[in-house]
């Protein structure tokens, strides 16, 4: 019961490793708000949760959306910011226009900055931390994935900017750059995809343990430990749990 009357706000919530690390806070006693785009994954969320839960509903590339979820999550003070909810784009770069570019960078990073932002005042207070999701994807390039290796490696600058700038204030601030995980995401449909794919550059990124990709509970566990005491001398750190994908 790490978190037991700790305030906690797990973004992301609705499924994958967001759902996974709300049911992780949740089971080690945390007051829970879990936020989404994807209300009726939050239910589900919710409904797998046996104490009372803060649902709320926000956009990620509305960043007034990322404001409020804050201030709803805040009533009554904040300990653990978890910054999850994203989006995977790829393909192509001659292929990947501007506007697809933007909205991965809105999601995948300036949305984080808007959280934090408007978190940071209740962390000070609480002397609370924030956890980032980053990715192997922020440590190393990524064919077909331009967009999504800028946002991530951005995650894991502002993760380290922030870190040093509130280390005084009493602030903790992470990262969690995972791997390949079994998440939804991992598993969307890529027949949006048209040109040919040198599919041999993508396969230098796959796991390299024989017990393959992680699970969501993997990750989620990572994420507790770093937001809990535990980890109190921690901070500025981008850590990969990714079954060797970066490791050569």
């Amino acid at each position: 019961m790490r978190f037991s009357g700790k305030r906690v706000l797990v973004t992301g919530a609705a499924s994958g490793i967001g759902r996974a690390t709300a049911i992780r806070f949740a089971r080690e006693g945390a007051d829970l708000t879990i936020g989404d785009i994807n209300i009726a994954g939050l239910e589900e969320t919710a409904a797998s949760i046996a104490r009372p839960v803060n649902l709320q509903r926000y956009d990620a590339s509305d960043y007034a959306s990322c404001h409020r979820l804050v201030a709803a999550a805040a009533a009554s003070g904040l300990d653990v910011l978890c910054n999850i909810a994203g989006i995977h784009d790829w393909g192509p770069s001659t292929e990947f226009d501007e506007v697809r570019f933007e909205r991965s960078l809105s999601v995948n990073l300036t949305s984080l900055f808007a959280l934090c932002r408007a978190a940071l005042p209740h962390l000070i207070e609480s002397g609370g931390n924030i956890v980032n999701i980053s990715s192997a994807a922020g440590m190393v390039g990524v064919a077909y994935n331009a967009a999504y290796c800028a946002a991530k490696h951005g995650v894991i600058g502002l993760t380290r900017s922030l870190a040093i700038e509130f280390a005084a204030k009493g602030v903790r601030i992470n990262a969690i750059c995972p791997g390949m995980v079994n998440t939804p995401m991992i598993h969307a449909p890529r027949t949006e995809v048209k040109a040919d794919i040198d599919w041999s550059l993508t396969a230098r990124n796959a796991p390299k343990l024989a017990s393959g990709g992680c699970e969501p509970e993997d990750i989620a566990e990572a994420i507790a430990w770093l937001a809990s005491d535990q980890a109190r001398k921690v901070s500025g750190a981008a850590m990969p749990i990714d079954c060797a994908q970066t490791a050569g």
